[in-house]
């Protein structure tokens, strides 16, 4: 988002007169160059008058007929087009920006009147996609219109709207954007807020407005109460702590030991804890298993990361009973300043006002009143509005209220297809459709629209080209101009649609019924089955293909029934991730939890259309190649990549199955901006070279990798998780529900060396990531494993020299059996 430009374009005003039907009274600052009778249909829509409040949402500059022409420049030099948030390349300026309109239309009764209510409509013409957050806005101003009607209410709101200062509002890349959507704290990035703090605190002096660098401290920069309890510990016991040196340099070489430790106190862990940034385990002590005392309380939380999935982690002690530590890393933010820098980032984010990092803070002022605007930070230019998909799929739940013909374009499961699948497949094969509201507020009905291109783009985040041929408001006025859209999705309120023969696909918001066109095989005639080669190439890899789409119970028996399992066996993926939504619907999980599944969902299609396409084409031009992992004697290992299989029978059926849909999409505008918008992505990407995707998720769900491949993904990791930007898209990629679990499972390995390389991994995460109380303790202890026996090394080889030189051959021998080497037996790890 630019620092200069205009927030609000235009200004608009409708009302409706007893004898001329819907007017376009006021445009303010200009004229658009449209149809104002288009304008003010779209302002004032069927049945408004039932309503005492709508809110209604169209677009302007998507085809001709809706495409303003000013007669004075929108833009001058010292207001420049604000970048719709994920659109930085500013690819949208080659043609004329969508303008999003947010229309608020009202019905004031007056029995004085002849009609006996007075209906009035106010709107503004935005570039932003996060329109809700002008409704206070417009609100305000339609009532000060009411009580005081001149256009000086639209200069006013006009003014008001472009005062928002958003100047401060940090600006996310798209891993950025992901990691906050997969996050419930409320600190998540603080330190892009830093520079809000130092200009209303000079206590704690942080980095300067503009500033672009980031900090290598923790991005959430939060500690659990699982740091918290052993840090108190660490405070309320110093005097037991220093018996313990004390007796541990009676036992050996004072002077020596004393000297080669003192130096590295900072760093290095001594025999009984170990601290890295913040975070201490007691090794030697078990007691530091006692996370906090008997009458402590713990403050419990949510998700904590895109790294912590173990909500509730239970550790076992050897001389004491089994504790659950039942809190998230957004807890308790104890510290303890002696194990950090005096002004680390952490004691300065907590200073800073801002409760909810996820949206961006301000004020805006109208007239007398100074009210509280919230800018969300993780939306994407396909997400207009506040829409919600949990109210699209309680509507269209069950697939008995399908009717009409079967298109293998649209019915991947048959008869047995979800409405939901229905329509995400119509969406992107191209497909006209049409969202029916009869008696239903225009509103309601253009938010169901919304939903519907959220669902298609993977929350915006994966596809995109959806928004551009969407109506959310449409009408009879300009029906010949949106109905000749190819593709268009279209919310309406007459019934007459119904009977229209220019829809593939109608959905009624009222009943739930979803309608097929009768004519569909006609309009899209159905191709020649999908002819694959049969064997396709060995390949090794995961029958859960790449990402979530049901419970490993689920997983389980699809591999015992697959036997059994038919062309259209109601235990397909599709089927498996409905059910699995729907259950968490039931279960009363939220929006963003059902948004992050349908973004998985989203990519796990392309990336299936990516296998497709190159077992098809002989290459993929959106994906890498799928491949096994490959070890040549004399060669270095090459590391997998691509969608892969546990096996080719699974593959070819999933393939084939997914055929006609993947066929259909190819020859859609949203495919096209998908292969323009890879190339970009590898260009700009921070890690290159392999397919990060795809050793995820070998390590989350391969059954047999070998301990070469495990080790080879490992450095791979280690060696491109190195700066910022490489670890923000590392922890990007991470499945939802799994975080770093899959990766914390090396800390365990059996193999040193792969152990080794975790902990190097860890290492360089956690200076960005808090890890979760059973990783942090698992990080921590092989840490310290490591560094205790580079440590005996180094004491071991300055014991035999010095001994040598001054110690007679009969005590070197005695002590010998008492070194460093044979304690160490006694302390396994």
């Amino acid at each position: 988002m630019g620092v200069h430009g205009n927030h609000c374009s235009f200004v608009l005003l409708a009302e409706f007169h007893i004898f001329e039907g819907a007017q376009l009274k006021y445009q303010f600052p200009q004229p658009l160059g449209v149809d104002e009778s288009i304008l003010a249909m779209s302002m004032l829509p069927d049945g408004a008058e039932a309503q005492l409040d709508d809110w209604t949402i169209f677009f302007l500059n998507q085809t001709p007929f809706n495409t303003i022409s000013p007669v004075l420049a929108l833009d001058t030099p010292e207001t420049q087009p604000i970048d719709l948030p994920g659109d930085e390349d500013g690819e949208g300026r080659k043609k004329q920006e969508l303008l999003c309109v947010l229309n608020l239309v009202r019905t004031k009764h007056d029995k004085t009147l002849d009609r006996g209510a007075k209906v009035m409509a106010l709107a503004i013409c935005t570039r932003h996609p996060y329109i809700q957050i002008f409704k206070p806005l417009l609100l305000m101003a339609l009532d000060d219109y009411f009580s005081n009607p001149s256009q000086d209410c639209l200069a006013r709101l006009f003014d008001a709207v472009n005062a928002i200062d958003l100047t401060g509002a940090p600006i996310l890349s798209r891993p950025e954007k992901m990691i906050m959507r997969a996050s419930e704290r409320k600190d998540i990035f603080a330190e892009k807020f830093a520079h809000l703090s130092s200009q209303q605190t000079t206590s704690h002096p942080g980095p300067k407005p503009g500033t672009a660098h980031h900090k290598s401290t923790n991005s959430n920069d939060s500690y659990s109460s699982f740091e918290d309890g052993l840090l108190m510990r660490s405070r309320d016991r110093p005097q037991t702590q220093e018996r313990k040196r004390d007796t541990v340099a009676k036992t050996e070489d004072g002077s020596s030991s004393s000297g080669s430790h003192g130096q590295q106190a900072s760093y290095s862990p001594s025999d009984s804890s170990f601290s890295l940034g913040g975070s201490a385990v007691w090794v030697g002590d078990e007691s530091g298993l006692d996370l906090a005392t008997k009458d402590s309380s713990v403050e419990s939380g949510s998700v904590a990361s895109a790294g912590s999935m173990l909500k509730d982690t239970t550790i076992t002690a050897n001389s004491r009973k089994r504790r659950s530590t039942g809190a998230s890393s957004s807890s308790s933010h104890l510290l303890n300043n002696a194990l950090r820098p005096p002004h680390s980032f952490h004691d300065h984010s907590r200073s800073t006002p801002v409760k909810d990092t996820h949206f961006y803070h301000t004020m805006v002022a109208y007239k007398d009143h100074h009210l509280p605007i919230k800018m969300p930070l993780a939306t994407f230019p396909e997400e207009v509005g506040d829409y919600s998909l949990i109210t699209l799929i309680k509507v269209f739940s069950n697939y008995q209220q399908v009717t009409g013909p079967l298109h293998p374009h649209l019915h991947t499961n048959g008869p047995q297809t979800h409405p939901i699948i229905i329509l995400f497949n119509a969406l992107v094969t191209g497909k006209r459709i049409i969202f029916l509201g009869h008696k239903r507020p225009a509103g309601e009905v253009s938010s169901f629209v919304l939903a519907a291109c959220a669902l298609g783009s993977g929350c915006g985040s994966v596809l995109r080209g959806f928004i551009e041929r969407a109506f959310p408001y449409a009408n009879l006025r300009n029906r010949d101009d949106w109905e000749s859209v190819p593709a268009y999705i279209a919310g309406v309120t007459n019934p007459i649609f119904e009977s229209s023969k220019l829809w593939d696909v109608l959905l009624d918001i009222s009943t739930g019924n979803v309608t097929v066109a009768k004519d569909i095989h006609a309009t899209y005639p159905v191709p020649n089955p999908i002819m694959l080669s049969a064997p396709l190439i060995t390949r090794t890899g995961t029958l859960k293909t790449e990402l979530s789409v049901g419970s490993e119970e689920e997983i389980a028996k699809i591999a015992k029934e697959g036997a059994k399992a038919d062309a259209y066996k109601d235990n397909n993926a599709d089927r498996i991730f409905i059910d699995d939504i729907r259950a968490a619907i039931d279960d009363h999980f939220g929006e963003s939890l059902v948004r992050l599944r349908f973004t998985e969902y989203v990519m796990r299609f392309v990336r299936l259309a990516s296998r497709y396409e190159e077992e098809t084409k002989g290459t993929t031009k959106f994906g890498f190649p799928s491949l096994p992992f490959l070890e040549t004697p004399g060669h270095p290992p090459q590391l997998g990549s691509g969608l892969s299989f546990n096996d080719e029978a699974s593959c070819y059926k999933e393939l084939v199955a997914n055929g006609h849909r993947i066929e259909a999409w190819r020859k859609t505008n949203s495919y096209q901006y998908l292969v323009s918008d890879y190339v970009k992505y590898q260009t700009s990407s921070s890690i290159k070279g392999f397919d990060v995707v795809h050793q995820l998720m070998r390590f989350r769900y391969a059954k047999n990798m070998s301990d070469s491949e495990a080790l080879t993904i490992m450095r791979t990791m280690v060696d491109n998780a190195k700066s910022y930007e490489q670890v923000v898209e590392l922890l990007a990629s991470l499945p939802h529900g799994g975080g770093l679990m899959s990766l914390a499972f090396g800390l365990h390995h059996p193999r040193e060396s792969i152990r080794e390389a975790t902990v190097d991994l860890f290492n360089q995460l956690r200076s960005f990531q808090a890890l979760n109380h059973f990783q942090r303790y698992a990080y921590v202890r092989q840490a310290h494993a490591r560094e205790r026996r580079a440590l005996e090394q180094q004491d071991h080889r300055g014991y035999f020299a010095d001994w040598n030189h001054q110690t007679p051959v009969g005590t070197q021998t005695r002590m010998h059996s008492n070194s460093v080497v044979s304690d160490r037996s006694n302390n396994a790890f």
